[in-house]
């Protein structure tokens, strides 16, 4: 696995990055061998945060936890990280490269998740708005995210607010 590690505000030891890769050895043999795997660490005001993101096979894992301190941070993070491989066991099987799952802890205890059920279904016109329009709207139906056409591209887009409370866009690329 290819992994890069970035610090944000932050000189990273080297007894850090050891860490990290020990850490991504781990959960290394779920992927194959042209994952990539970015790590970053923030640090505001004496919080720490540890960003981790695995791309693989078309998969992405993202995992993100502050703490106080950076190695705390991490050791959540990889536990959040495991947790979705544990969770999504039966459909990664199928996507990626057959491994050996079951050495994950308590895998064989928990019953196997239910497949994903679409619990309500929604349809609607789009109107060819500007970006700033289609925020304006979401914050009056109080949505976190909203689904507009861009009136500049003519393309489907998304608008959504992010944790930090500022916004995303999503842009459909022309295939």
């Amino acid at each position: 696995m290819k992994t890069t590690i970035t610090g944000r505000k932050v000189t990273l030891k080297d007894s850090f990055k050891e860490r990290v890769n020990k850490k991504l050895d781990k959960v290394s043999r779920f992927f194959s061998p042209e994952a990539e795997a970015s790590v970053t660490v923030h640090v505001e005001k004496g919080r720490q945060t540890v960003e981790v993101t695995v791309r693989d096979a078309g998969m992405i894992f993202r995992a993100e936890e502050t703490a106080p301190d950076m190695l705390d941070a991490l050791e959540k993070v990889m536990d959040v990280l495991v947790r979705q491989i544990r969770k999504n066991k039966t459909r990664l099987e199928k996507r990626m490269k057959e491994s050996d799952f079951s050495t994950l802890p308590f895998v064989d205890e928990e019953p196997l998740e239910p497949d994903f059920e679409v619990v309500k279904s929604k349809s609607f016109s789009l109107k060819p708005m500007s970006t700033d329009e289609a925020i304006l709207q979401m914050n009056l139906l109080d949505h976190v995210f909203f689904v507009f056409l861009n009136m500049d591209t003519g393309l489907v887009n998304v608008v959504y607010r992010r944790n930090d409370g500022n916004y995303g866009l999503i842009e459909a690329a022309a295939e």
